[in-house]
């Protein structure tokens, strides 16, 4: 038996550690309708975005608000005006896994936006009287709380001890068989 057996205990241990996570992009339409009929549109884009996230059933949503600005011209593209209107959303992220025996009453929840929302195309509507723009957003999510984890400890710690001493069993795997040729020299 070697030393390490001897010498090493389990515990379980409680800490704060990601229980989840969770990332989705997605791609939403809005029509803003301006007081004058728009010509043509001169520029779209999206301002003042700001969310927050909050634990919803099986996954955390991002609930969030920005400001669409469109710069469009009327009367014949003889003038132009800037349309302002402003979005409140709700986002559902799915959590791609989640550990069953975190603390439900320790969770923290946060999102960050991957990509800010951002429009990727403004036409006029069908109809004359707005503007169509699609508009692209990604988050991703994470689930902090409190879960336990097994961890192996040295009673005393490691003073005096030669870590040379110890033999870590990391399996049957026979290492010895590997062709040396078809390691990656840049490692």
């Amino acid at each position: 038996m070697a030393n390490a057996d001897k010498q090493l205990q389990y515990r379980e241990i409680i800490t704060k550690a990601v229980c989840g996570k969770g990332r989705k992009f997605s791609t939403v339409t809005h029509t803003v309708t301006p007081p004058q009929h728009p010509t043509s549109i001169l520029g779209a884009w999206i301002i003042n975005h700001q969310y927050e996230a909050v634990r919803s059933g099986d996954g955390i949503e991002v609930i969030g608000t920005y400001d669409i600005n469109i710069w469009y011209s009327y009367s014949k593209n003889s003038q132009t005006e800037v349309a302002k209107e402003s979005v409140h959303y709700v986002e559902n992220v799915p959590l791609s896994f989640v550990d069953p025996k975190h603390r439900a009453t320790t969770v923290e929840v946060s999102a960050d936006a991957l990509q800010e929302p951002n429009c990727i195309e403004a036409n006029v509507s069908s109809s004359g009287s707005g503007v169509v723009i699609r508009v692209e957003r990604e988050f991703s999510v994470e689930l902090v709380a409190e879960t336990k984890v097994t961890v192996a400890c040295i009673p005393g710690g490691l003073d005096g001890l030669d870590a040379k001493e110890y033999e870590y069993d990391l399996g049957d795997d026979d290492y010895e068989d590997l062709d040396p040729d078809l390691l990656d020299d840049e490692l």
